[in-house]
Formats: C-alpha cells, sequence, structure tokens
C-alpha cells in the first residue's frame, strides 16, 4: 500500500531529511513520530503528492509517484487520498456541503448531494450542510474535515498533528473518529504526532493489517546532496 525506499527530501539550504525504508499493507495503522524537525509533516506532503522526493522511490496504492505530472498528481491524490490537515482548511466562504463538493470536482467527478449528506450523516454533521466554518464548533470543524477527507472511500488517510490542542476527551474522541472511520472505508491510516496520548491509543488496536510506529530522526546522508 506504501512502499518507500532510500526516500529523501531537502529543502532549500538544509540538511537532506533521511527516511526509513517502509513497506504499509492495506489496513494497516502507522503512527508517525519524531522530534520537530525529523520530517514528519514532509513525509505526509511526500505521500499525498504535494511535493516531489529528491532520491528514492515511493509507491502508494500501486502508484509511482515520480511518474506523475503536477496535474495527474491531483487527480490521483483526489481519487486516492484523504487528508485532515492540523489546520483544517475549509473555505470560509462556503458552507459546509460546498467544501464537500470542491473535493468531487478535483477528482472530476458530477456532484452528488447524496454522497455528500451520507457522509456528513456518518460524522454526525448532517444538520450543518447549510452553515459556514464560522458558525459551528470547533469539534464540528473537525468531523466536517473529516468527512471532506473521506468522501470517496479513499485508500489511505493522512492526519497530521489531529489532537493537538485537544483535551484528553476531546482528543480520545478524534481518534476513534479517525480509527473508525478508516475501518469503514478499509483505508490505511497514518498519524503523524508528537502527542504520546495518540501512542497510547494506538498501543490498544487490533486490525488487520497491523499496527506500526515509524519514528523519524533528522539525517545528513553523503549519498543526497543537500
Amino acid at each position: 500500500m506504501i512502499k518507500t525506499t532510500a526516500l529523501a527530501f531537502a529543502y532549500p539550504g538544509s540538511a537532506p531529511i533521511v527516511f526509513p525504508d517502509l513497506d504499509l499493507p492495506q489496513g494497516a495503522r502507522v503512527l508517525l513520530r519524531g522530534p520537530s524537525g525529523s520530517g514528519k509533516s514532509t513525509w505526509l506532503a511526500l505521500v499525498a503528492a504535494l511535493v516531489p522526493a529528491r532520491a528514492g522511490s515511493l509507491e502508494v496504492a500501486g502508484q509511482n509517484l515520480a511518474t506523475l505530472s503536477r496535474v495527474q498528481a491531483d487527480a490521483w491524490r483526489a481519487r486516492t487520498l484523504g487528508f485532515l490537515p492540523q489546520k483544517l482548511h475549509l473555505s470560509a466562504a462556503l458552507t459546509v456541503a460546498q467544501n464537500l463538493e470542491l473535493v468531487l470536482w478535483a477528482a472530476g467527478l458530477a456532484q452528488d448531494r447524496g454522497r455528500i449528506d451520507a457522509a456528513l450523516s456518518a460524522l454526525g454533521v448532517a444538520e450543518l450542510a447549510a452553515r459556514l466554518p464560522a458558525q459551528i464548533s470547533g469539534g464540528q470543524a473537525q468531523r466536517v474535515a473529516l468527512a471532506r477527507a473521506v468522501l470517496l472511500q479513499p485508500k489511505v488517510v493522512l492526519a497530521d498533528e489531529p489532537t493537538a490542542s485537544l483535551d484528553d476527551d476531546a482528543a480520545h474522541e478524534a481518534l476513534q473518529l479517525l480509527h473508525g472511520t478508516a475501518q469503514r472505508c478499509g483505508a490505511t491510516l497514518v498519524v503523524a504526532t508528537h502527542d504520546a496520548r495518540v501512542g497510547e491509543f494506538f498501543a490498544r488496536l487490533a486490525v488487520p493489517g497491523g499496527v506500526h510506529t515509524v519514528q523519524l530522526a533528522r539525517l545528513q546522508s553523503a549519498g543526497v546532496p543537500a
């Protein structure tokens, strides 16, 4: 499902971030850990085809990402991935339902209000469809963002620090929602975090694809030019 070999990335003027080789099966739960600067968000961006690798190979859901043009990557991402960023990026000018409509548009699909209503209902926020993001709570916004992420039944769900700034009860609810939603989709779930509570939650999971912990560290490699 997600396979990397000698994967590396470098920002201008910075030492390369070299990532461990991975071969993660479909349905796995993956905890991506590491200190600030270790590349957690960068790894998610690479897997989402948002940035190109500096070196190595990366295959996600059977697709070699290096072969995709920018336009092809956009369409592939919309069809294959669900992304829950730390900043939810709901468009303030659009209603909740219209924010989800953007996913269908990006994937080149016809608008389907039934599918949107079903996704919102599954996350318990169907009654918010006509509201603007400013008219809903933070917890409701996270549910809407998760509905947006899984609208097309993605093969991979990526979450970047989903429990940041949440209290214990809210963090546990967010993790249950992520796991349960990915389970319904049959998706591989990757959570990037430095929150110890996430590790405790993952440790209690029993899933067919297994639970994997990937520890990242910032490294300089002589084989990868800065």
